[in-house]
């Protein structure tokens, strides 16, 4: 006999853990980079011992008509697009007989058919003009003539030309324009205060040697760099220079000793051979031609 006993057979279902939704994540944009319209473009140049940076864009031409066009005469213009164009110097300089400290400057200028206003302004960083432009913040103002060039140039430039040891011209070009901003630096002021403390200690022959190039090539003192000069010569006597014997040479050329001149000249002549340095070879035959040399 069976018996069936009434029984419930019951599934056991283990719950889904819980998921925390989140806001999906989307992917940022990817950015097209594409060239500028009007590059970004940066100049470094050393003048004398200043460092000067030149930071602007530089906008093309594209057919347009550039000044008493799309720059009006009379306004007062970034110099350049974008933000305005950034001046740097390492150094005090002067502009216009006038100190500039160091540090960053604004370059703005007013355009006008003949000449231009040129400015520095203390503000250095606007995008394109100030909001409010400010006089008391021109730190130099200088009127510079136009002067017309036979060929036209398509992208805005700005260079630092007619370098000297003191002195450069900052130059602005577009179109058939070009404009001057001529600057000096305190060179022969950092020189002669380094020149004099060196030689309070122990100057060694290239101190002497560069101390006295540097009168020479300054046109100062020439008695002084011809002792200079010399001492330089007799510290290397075992190891002579054909380098050296040439400023020496020049040197006591410019204090009217020919004879002493032409001795070193052909020492550095010799020495020069010896070494393979063509040019050194013909700048001393050049100078003994000149100074009459047997």
């Amino acid at each position: 006999m069976v018996f069936f006993t009434n029984c419930q057979n019951k599934e056991t279902k283990e719950e889904a853990p819980k998921v925390e939704t989140k806001e999906e994540v989307k992917p940022a944009a990817a950015r097209i980079e594409a060239p500028a319209p009007s590059p970004f473009s940066t100049l470094e140049q050393k003048v004398g011992l200043t460092d000067v940076t030149i930071e602007y864009s530089r906008p093309n031409m594209r057919g347009r008509a550039i000044f008493g066009g799309l720059v009006p005469y009379g306004k007062t213009w970034r110099t350049g697009a974008n933000a305005n164009t950034k001046v740097t110097f390492s150094t005090d300089v002067t502009v216009n007989g006038k100190n500039i400290k160091k540090g960053a400057y604004a370059l703005y200028t007013v355009p006008n058919k003949k000449s231009w206003d040129i400015m520095l302004y203390k503000d250095a960083d606007n995008w394109g003009n100030p909001k409010e432009w400010d006089d008391a913040k021109v730190v130099a103002s200088v009127a510079a003539d136009v002067v017309k060039m036979p060929m036209k140039i398509e992208t805005f430039t700005i260079t630092l030309d007619d370098l000297t040891n003191n002195s450069g011209v900052i130059g602005i070009l577009w179109d058939d324009v070009y404009v001057g901003l001529p600057i000096e630096v305190p060179t022969n002021e950092m020189v002669m205060a380094s020149i004099n403390e060196v030689m309070k200690g122990s100057p060694n022959a290239r101190a002497y040697y560069d101390a006295a190039v540097y009168l020479k090539s300054e046109n100062k003192d020439i008695d002084k760099a011809l002792v200079w000069v010399d001492k330089a010569i007799e510290m290397t006597k075992d190891d002579p220079k054909f380098w050296m014997l040439r400023q020496q040479s020049l040197i006591h050329a410019k204090a009217g000793k020919k004879e002493t001149a032409i001795a070193a000249a052909k020492q550095s002549l010799e020495l020069a051979k010896k070494a393979g340095n063509d040019d050194y070879v013909k700048m001393n035959e050049d100078s003994l031609k000149e100074w009459g040399a047997k």
